[in-house]
């Protein structure tokens, strides 16, 4: 059941804000494109209940309790960043507007380290709903399964701040124009 509640969120979640891209960008509705787009946090309660109450229920932790935890964390501290990763994008292919900028050096390396922020964050939310469901159900028998995703969440940081550090030691260099030939 947890398994499918993930993929029914994660494919709300972008029916939510593509939804509301499209009625925003494509249909000229913005009234309609915003109340979508607020759509999309609402997801990430919907599953947070239904995993809670899953496990409240009796239910015995699995992994996929753990991968809830992860998309809900990495759902609050990205998804506004998301949001505008594909607003930018529907503005250039339906509004009109410039292409999306690909970023190099300095700027590319500082938005690595923000990204070693907003995964901390994700982890830290993610490490306090899993720390929640434990003390909650108050059965080690039923929530041992959820220690593991700890260790995992240290990985996931780790690897999040070695990217940053490569980035910073070898920074993203611009993209090269194609040349066009000379002549005939």
């Amino acid at each position: 059941m947890t398994l499918s509640g993930i993929v029914f969120c994660e494919v709300a979640f972008w029916v939510a804000v593509l939804g509301g891209l499209t009625a925003r960008y494509v249909f000229r509705r913005p009234r309609l494109g915003v109340a979508m787009l607020l759509a999309a946090p609402v997801v990430d309660a919907v599953l947070l209940v239904l995993v809670t109450v899953d496990l409240l229920g009796g239910g015995t932790a699995s992994w996929h309790h753990g991968l809830a935890a992860i998309y809900i964390g990495v759902s609050v501290a990205y998804g506004h960043r998301m949001i505008a990763w594909a607003d930018v994008r529907f503005i250039h292919r339906f509004a009109g507007g410039p292409a999306p900028e690909r970023l190099s050096g300095r700027r590319y390396t500082l938005r690595c380290w923000g990204d070693v922020a907003r995964t901390g964050l994700a982890v830290l939310i993610a490490a306090g709903i899993l720390g929640g469901l434990i003390v909650l159900v108050a059965n080690p028998a039923r929530t041992i399964e959820l220690q593991g995703t700890f260790a995992l969440l240290g990985v996931v940081f780790g690897v999040e701040v070695l990217w940053a550090i490569s980035y910073t030691v070898w920074p993203r260099k611009p993209a090269v124009a194609p040349t066009r030939a000379v002549g005939g």
